[in-house]
Order: C-alpha cells, then structure tokens, then sequence
C-alpha cells in the first residue's frame, strides 16, 4: 500500500473495543459513553479485516483499545493473528494500561506476541489515582513485571502534563530503565475533551533532563515516529514523540482501525471510511480492498493538531483518543 504522497503503508493498529477500566483525563472525560455492543466488529470480522491488510502489505500489526485486554475472548484473537506471523505478518504487539496484563502475559508470549508498549504517566500513588481517577498502580507494575518474567519486551509510555508529573520524569525514567524498558515521553494531543491547558512541548522537558543527564540522540528507530536518545548515565534509551511541536507526518505508515470498523487514515483527523457495511453487506475481500486502497489515495499529508486547541476552538479531533487507540 501506499498513498498519493508516497508513503509506503505497512503499519496497522487495530482498536478492538473503546471500553477501558480506566478513566485517564488525558484520553476520556467524566460523561463518555461508549458505543452499543452490536456496533463492535465481532473478533471474527476483525480477523478478516487485518487479513485483508496483511494481504494489501501490512508487515506490523499494533492491538490496542480503550484497553484491549478487557474484550471479552481478545486472547483468541491473539492465538489467530499469531498464526499468521511469517506469512506476510512480521509482529504482533500490543498497547495496554497494563492492569490486566499479569493474568494475559503467559498467553500473549505463546500466541507470538514479541512486545507490549504500556501507558504509565507516574510513580506516585496518590497522582496515578488523580490521572485515571480510581487506577491501582501496583497492579500496573505487576503487570509490567509479570510481562518480562514472560520474556516480552516492555516500553512505557508516558504522556507529558505540565503541572501534573513533569517533574517526575527523571524518577520513571530511571525506574524504567533499571527494569530494562524503553521511556517514550509524548505530548499531549487535543482529541476530543483532553485537557489542553496541560500541553508542554518536549523540548522543555529534554532541556530540564539535560541539566542532570547526557542525552545523546541516536539513529536508532523502531516502527514508529519516535526519535531516540540514550541515556549516558541510565544506559537505557529515552523516546520522544511530538507530533504537535515537531511533526513527523512525512514519514507516516499507518492506519487505523477502530472496533467499529471505522477506517482513520491520520489519528488527527476526522475523515475516514466505514468497513464494518462493507463486511455486514457481504462485500467480497477484493472490493473491501479496493475500498482501502480508494481511500488511501486520499490519505492526508498531515495532521490538523494544533497546541493548545481542539477542533471547537481550531483544528483537531472530535472523537476521544480511547475511541480511536491512539
């Protein structure tokens, strides 16, 4: 696959419900509903689905929610897309909040999975309950610990919130990479109610750490728009990810797919297509692809993000970010 710009698509990542056990404000609000269970894709539609873009070139395929590992059955899909992993598909991985992670680590290993990316923003107890507003952070760390005795690859994210765990960055960092996980820092991005007045640019942070570590930027990439550093003192690498103070949409390979069967071509835009009516209407595997790839013809050069705003008060996204996956 690739888009009228250029840009080779290989890269999918499949949101299999938009429910989450959490309540991050970074990602949902208070009053957010989700969606009827009979608008869900079933797990069999979506195993076709990400057929389908394996067979249109699809190498690398990212399960993500809301929280994935709360679908009821997921491990099956799992146990499928594992199947299918040197015959097209080169990994299987996985974005989750981690709380439900020691109880699905043994089967994710068996299925193929490689690694896991899990979302934790702090450290500190009594602030990870204000961030997901009820979260248990030991089961968190249980989940990650539990992961690694599995043999997966764990990389913590952290989501940047000025005033909230800024200053906090250095201790889970180090925390990070004593465990032997990868930290990704990324900026906060105005998708649905998120909460915009806590947006830092980057740059601020690299030049807080800068101050006590030797940052050294390195040509290492994974799969993703992250730009790495390696941290001379820790020895463990540090991921920057900021798509509002620093694009990266030139270099974009991927889509996603929501557990609606809503195709988004950019994360920060709101124009997709429906393939759950073209898999319920009976459609054949060669039109649904046809479908893909008219899309991807208009796949747009860039985001409409804008720092600070949210699509009622400039560009950006009207669905939360637990509807899309991220």
């Amino acid at each position: 696959m690739q888009d009228a710009f250029g840009r080779r698509i290989d890269y999918l990542r499949v949101s299999v419900t938009d429910r989450c056990d959490l309540r991050c404000s970074y990602c949902m609000n208070d009053e957010t509903r989700f969606v009827e269970r009979k608008e869900l894709l079933a797990l069999e539609e979506l195993l076709r689905l990400c057929d389908i873009f394996i067979g249109l070139g699809v190498a690398k395929l990212r399960v993500t929610g809301g929280e994935p590992l709360v679908r009821r059955n997921v491990e099956w899909l799992f146990d499928r897309l594992g199947e299918r992993l040197g015959q097209g598909l080169q990994e299987v991985a996985l974005t989750t909040n981690a709380t439900q992670l020691a109880e699905f680590a043994p089967r994710l290993a068996k299925a193929g999975v490689k690694r896991v990316n899990v979302s934790l923003d702090t450290l500190d107890v009594a602030v990870f309950r204000t961030i997901t507003r009820h979260g248990d952070l030991s089961k968190v760390v249980q989940g990650i610990e539990a992961a690694r005795g599995c043999g997966l690859k764990v990389k913590l994210n952290c989501v940047l919130m000025k005033d909230v765990n800024e200053h906090e960055i250095p201790r889970l960092m180090a925390w990070g990479h004593k465990l032997g996980c990868d930290l990704v820092l990324i900026e906060t991005m105005p998708m649905g109610d998120a909460r915009s007045d806590r947006y830092l640019p980057l740059e601020s942070a690299l030049d807080r750490l800068s101050l006590s570590y030797h940052l050294q930027e390195t040509d290492e990439r994974t799969n993703g728009p992250a730009r790495y550093f390696r941290v001379l003192e820790t020895g463990g690498r540090l991921g920057v990810i900021a798509p509002l103070s620093r694009h990266f949409c030139e270099t974009c390979n991927r889509v996603r797919l929501t557990s609606t069967g809503r195709l988004h071509l950019c994360l920060g835009r709101e124009d997709g297509i429906d393939l759950r009516e073209a898999l319920r209407s009976g459609e054949s595997d060669q039109a649904i692809k046809d479908r893909i790839l008219k899309a991807l013809a208009v796949k747009p050069q860039g985001h409409d993000f804008v720092a600070g705003g949210t699509l009622s008060a400039g560009p950006g996204a009207v669905r939360a970010m637990s509807a899309t996956g991220g």
